[in-house]
């Protein structure tokens, strides 16, 4: 079948593992950021959430859940083969099949480096138990190569907020408060994950120019936010509604239109950051610190004067400073 080509982007109207055995070659995407089907019967979603359906495309293709092992190993697998060494791979996963999910990974050689929390509002109704009102999001890598992590993409690694936190440290935890979308009037799929989401992985886990892929498009979410950001996208969908709903919608994204609205880091160049620690610099960093200390400087800001003379950032800082206090 041939793609559905627009500016930065190749769209297919087929299952992800075919599809991708046939169009992708092995080795070729940077990233793959997807949220497979539920499982769980997830076109009877709305009597959960009593949300009203109107907007939504009819033709959700879920999986048994009788079905659900096998079907998670053969996608992942095929994902494995067309990411590159050094690729990484988000997975948004709700509990139910978390199970098959993990356990299909641990059967390739994909690396895990985060399991984050994704909490979001409009949680499932309940009355007898706690509200569900997160999702686990796989972060995983392909041995092999160097992976993509810009540090700094979001908020420098000095910036503070009121109180003094590290801003760039509470972006990076692994517990992420991103809400859900209302898209009220709009066609929509079952479910699409948030812009702000999706731009906060494809900011830390690629650049520009990059090969974004969703094995399973949806709503086609991350295709758009990858574009947006002067990436290219790849993905599939095996339902035609949904699809041919969406791909009009492509046609008309503009290669990087998400650019001018990202925040821009406040990022302090320092020149010995990352590089080896000499004699000089331990014997220098210890008699400064603790002249500083006499002096009266508090432990935080005696840290951030010597960092700014030796040119290395607070936590180099602070490490080096407990390993030499350990060699005593």
């Amino acid at each position: 079948m041939r793609p559905v080509i627009v500016p930065s982007g190749r769209f297919y109207n087929e299952d992800c593992v075919a599809g991708a055995k046939k169009h992708l070659a092995a080795d070729s995407v940077d990233l793959i950021i997807t949220d497979p089907p539920y499982g769980i019967n997830g076109d009877e979603l709305h009597q959960h959430y009593n949300r009203d359906e109107e907007f939504v495309v009819e033709g959700y293709v879920d999986v048994p859940a009788s079905e659900y092992g096998e079907f998670s190993l053969n996608w992942i697998r095929e994902a494995e083969r067309i990411l590159k060494p050094g690729g990484s791979i988000y997975i948004v996963s709700g509990y139910t099949n978390l199970y098959h999910i993990l356990h299909a990974l641990r059967q390739t050689e994909l690396e895990e480096i985060n399991h984050i929390i994704w909490k979001y509002n409009f949680g499932v109704y309940t009355s007898k138990k706690y509200v569900s009102s997160h999702y686990h999001i796989l972060y995983y890598q392909k041995p092999g190569g160097e992976r993509t992590f810009n540090l700094e993409s979001r908020f420098g690694l000095e910036e503070k907020d009121p109180e003094g936190g590290s801003l760039n440290y509470q972006d990076r935890e692994d517990v992420w408060i991103i809400n859900r979308e209302y898209k009220p009037g709009q066609v929509k799929n079952k479910n699409e994950l948030p812009t702000a989401l999706l731009v906060k992985m494809i900011q830390y886990s690629s650049n520009e120019g990059d090969l974004v892929c969703d094995m399973f498009l949806g709503g086609f979410s991350t295709a758009k936010v990858a574009i947006g950001l002067n990436r290219r996208a790849v993905g599939f969908e095996v339902a035609p509604r949904i699809f041919a709903a969406k791909v009009s919608e492509m046609e008309a994204i503009e290669p990087g239109f998400l650019l001018p609205g990202l925040r821009v880091p406040r990022i302090e160049k320092r020149a010995n950051r990352g590089k080896p620690w000499t004699d000089a610099d331990r014997e220098f960093l210890q008699s400064r610190f603790d002249q500083l200390i006499r002096a009266g400087k508090t432990k935080k800001d005696a840290i951030a004067i010597v960092g700014r003379e030796l040119g290395r950032g607070r936590w180099a800082i602070e490490r080096m400073l407990k390993a030499l206090a350990d060699s005593r």
